[in-house]
């Protein structure tokens, strides 16, 4: 790291610490850029570098992560959390929950009561997967080790809601795409829960061709933030639908696999396959 690196690393630095200690006031681009003597222009532009996200984006999950916790105590009112965090009202808390979290805080706080979700399990040339929906459509696509783990981790995500042992037409178009049958992907819904970020990413991984591999560093540039490939590769490492949004097919510029929620091994496979089914159609 070089002279210059260091300098904007410890400015960015001081300015994490001054968002952290002062997010209840919910200070603006040009105040943080003033206490580490920056032009909001560059400021903006060396914080987005080092970190990923813009100040503003920083500052919203600063202030989302504390409400989450408020929302996890006794019995704080909706009012009552906005002023905390330093929102001027319930409806900007409101609006912040749905971007960041996917969902309201009201549902944050009922951690998916009412929600009723349908799950069933099958085994795939890549071993045993969990499907999961809700009536909007695909919510889980896991490899798991045991039905009993599978269950477990897809409870974990929303504890209050009903689940139901059950194989249904979403989950049978679903898992179509493992014997390379893509006649009904374009019936295949997903009931996705993401940040704004993490849904573009996503959304990039989809339009990758079958057979295909492309580097995080490609998937920034597609939506648009070519020098946030680590919180790219954080986004990808968040994808909750194995196989059918395609994160393994993305790898590391030097050509290594890279990493993968499902293990490496599993990856590695998966390209092979991939690769094999195509060039046998050719």
């Amino acid at each position: 790291m070089n002279e210059q690196e260091q300098t904007n690393y410890s400015r960015i630095a001081e300015a994490i610490e001054y968002i952290r200690a002062h997010y209840k006031e919910q200070p603006g681009l040009d105040e943080v850029a003033e206490k580490v003597h920056l032009s909001p222009f560059h400021f903006q532009r060396i914080f987005t570098e080092w970190a990923g996200i813009s100040p503003k984006k920083f500052l919203q999950y600063i202030s989302i992560q504390h409400a989450k916790e408020l929302l996890n105590q006794s019995q704080p009112t909706l009012f009552d959390i906005a002023d905390t965090v330093g929102l001027s009202s319930t409806s900007r808390l409101h609006d912040l929950f749905i971007k960041i979290e996917g969902m309201t805080p009201g549902e944050y706080k009922n951690s998916g009561e009412n929600l009723s979700i349908q799950y069933s399990f099958s085994d795939t040339p890549f071993g045993k997967i969990l499907v999961a929906s809700t009536s909007s459509g695909i919510c889980q696509l896991t490899f798991i080790e045991s039905e009993q783990d599978g269950l477990t981790r897809l409870q974990s995500v929303f504890s209050n809601a009903s689940y139901t042992h059950a194989v249904n037409e979403m989950h049978e178009n679903a898992l179509r795409i493992f014997s390379m049958d893509w006649s009904k992907l374009k019936q295949i819904k997903l009931h996705l829960k993401g940040t704004d970020f993490q849904l573009k990413v996503w959304e990039a991984l989809l339009k990758i061709p079958v057979g295909t591999l492309t580097t995080y560093g490609d998937i920034a540039s597609k939506i648009y933030k070519p020098s946030a490939s680590r919180a790219v590769g954080t986004a990808i490492g968040s994808n909750p639908i194995a196989f059918l949004i395609p994160c393994h097919r993305v790898i590391q510029t030097s050509g290594n696999i890279g990493g993968y929620m499902w293990g490496p091994t599993r990856k590695t496979a998966i390209i092979g396959w991939e690769a094999a089914k195509i060039e046998g159609t050719k």
